[in-house]
């Protein structure tokens, strides 16, 4: 950005949900929670992946990839708020918006390439499971995971870059509750349309592309499971990939109503609350369905309470 942007917006201002006071007070207890118990269940699971050796297979890696993206993700959009809330300073510095605007979008990007990529290792480990442990080695694995952190990086990149060269000189005021790459496009004075085709190239391939794959994927897990002969295993799997389909139709379709509607459509009000599903919802859940619920993690968690005393015993006082 050239120095005339640079002294014309130094500092930006968040408008947040000061529309609504009555239930600004709710929405930060709201978050809050969320942010803590997606710390705490994606810390735990991280933890267990690690230290159980049991858990040392492709999916547990994928989903310990995915637990890290959820903390940076949720830490990146909710904590600047969080602690503007409590300061009372609803302030941001040019270069915290952009590192903030980045990370999300990065985090982000990563975590749809990440979950078509974990409904593939599903795909495989039901449908050719003789040949799963050659599939997907331990090299294929690593290349699979480093290629999603490698794309969310880099797509992120080549838009910040892109909003970032625009001239800013209008307010500079967002109104948003983080510094959402939309909104601080809207403070542009100057024509926009180049970025904006960036960015649907970039949401075409990261959100309806992997999830066309997801949903073929999961089309031939559930052609799998119909030939399972015993009825309880039938509802086990059912019912597994019901909570992780649930888990992917809300992370992408707030995404997709977010980045893809007509702009027709736009409404900044709905769109903040809409980023509070996909920013603040979506990673709470995700190692809740993903992991915490297996019976594999549970036991897990129970051998770590054991080798660790005090841990279990602040566990069972806070009971």
């Amino acid at each position: 950005m050239d120095k005339t942007n640079a002294t014309v917006i130094s500092n930006f201002i968040f408008l947040g949900f000061t529309h609504y006071p009555k239930v600004e007070i709710t929405i930060f207890v709201l978050c809050l929670l969320m942010y803590l118990i997606t710390l705490l269940s994606n810390i735990i699971l991280i933890s267990v992946s690690v230290l159980d050796s049991h858990l040392h297979t492709p999916m547990y890696f994928f989903l310990s990839n995915l637990s890290c993206l959820d903390i940076w993700y949720t830490s990146s959009a909710l904590t600047p708020m969080l602690a503007n809330f409590i300061s009372g300073k609803n302030t941001i510095s040019f270069s915290g918006c952009a590192a903030q605007m980045y990370f999300s979008l990065a985090m982000g990007s990563t975590e749809c390439v990440l979950l078509s990529v974990m409904a593939y290792d599903r795909y495989v480990a039901i449908c050719n499971p003789l040949r799963y442990s050659i599939i997907m080695n331990k090299k294929i694995c690593v290349q699979i995971a480093a290629g999603s952190w490698v794309t969310g990086s880099f797509t992120a990149l080549v838009e910040i870059v892109s909003v970032l060269q625009l001239s800013l000189c209008g307010s500079s005021v967002i109104n948003h509750f983080t510094c959402e790459i939309l909104a601080v496009l809207k403070l542009a004075c100057v024509d926009t349309s180049k970025v904006q085709l960036i960015m649907l190239l970039i949401s075409v391939l990261l959100l309806p592309m992997p999830m066309l794959l997801i949903c073929i994927s999961y089309a031939f897990i559930l052609s799998s499971i119909l030939r399972i002969s015993s009825l309880d295993g039938r509802s086990k799997a059912f019912s597994t990939c019901a909570a992780h389909l649930s888990v992917v139709v809300l992370f992408y379709g707030t995404a997709l109503s977010m980045y893809l509607k007509p702009s027709t459509m736009d409404s900044q009000e709905i769109d903040k609350f809409i980023a509070l599903v996909y920013a603040g919802l979506t990673p709470t859940l995700n190692p809740i369905i993903y992991s915490l619920r297996n019976r594999e993690v549970k036991v897990a968690v129970k051998k770590l309470l054991v080798r660790n005393p005090l841990c279990a015993l602040s566990v069972s006082s806070s009971k």
